[in-house]
């Protein structure tokens, strides 16, 4: 089976990442981790030139740090997969798009993934990318959510693998 992981540095991806190590796999398993980055715009920087420059290296801070969570992630994950069978990549692009892409030409059985659980109308101005993922993907796409205020006393990622691995 191959698992494709798709994160992000936030704590609901920390939770895709969970739930995947909580959880039996068949032995012939791959993981793949990528973290998406999306591109720099000059025009984000508006009349201002002087701003580019900076808006660059922060462009690349961003890439290196991505590269570290991913680096983490596969460590992570290399302790309950054989290590030949984890890799990851940092991307450049659209999410929703690199994702989808990765999905097909790997080919992924499964793509996990966190959702920020967003609504109303910053959903409406951010999008979903999970929503576009569900939607689109080649394969099977599992949405890890973290417990909201509602979930008060529902287990959690780990606690549902646990009771149905």
């Amino acid at each position: 089976m191959n698992i494709l992981l798709a994160m992000d540095d936030s704590p609901h991806s920390t939770a895709a990442l969970e739930s995947i190590l909580a959880r039996p796999w068949p032995p012939e398993s791959c993981v793949k981790v990528i973290s998406v980055v999306e591109p720099f715009h000059p025009e984000y920087a508006g009349w201002h030139t002087s701003y580019v420059p900076l808006a660059i290296e922060a462009q690349h801070e961003l890439v290196d740090a991505t590269k570290g969570l991913v680096d983490e992630s596969v460590t992570r994950l290399q302790a309950t997969f054989d290590s030949g069978r984890v890799e990851g990549a940092v991307l450049e692009g659209y999410i929703k798009d690199k994702i989808l892409e990765t999905a097909r030409e790997w080919p992924a059985d499964l793509i996990v993934m966190g959702s920020h659980g967003r609504r109303g109308f910053t959903r409406f101005l951010l999008g979903s990318v999970s929503e576009a993922v569900v939607s689109h993907a080649p394969c099977s796409v599992e949405i890890v959510k973290l417990p909201g205020p509602a979930d008060k006393g529902k287990p959690d990622a780990r606690e549902l693998a646990e009771h149905t691995g």
